[in-house]
């Protein structure tokens, strides 16, 4: 049963730690999931105040 958990605990950390490089290393490998959008985005809006 331990070996079970230990395993699970370390599969844990790896995964953690492959999601930092990720975020890190990721926008130089794929710039493009990162990027903002690149257009202006502009919404009336309507205040109801008494």
């Amino acid at each position: 049963m331990w070996r079970l958990i230990k395993a699970i605990l370390i599969l844990i950390v790896l995964a953690g730690l492959g999601l930092v490089a990720f975020a890190y290393v990721g926008p130089i490998f794929f710039p493009a999931d990162f990027e903002a959008p690149l257009q202006e985005v502009t919404h009336p809006v309507t205040l109801d105040t008494d």
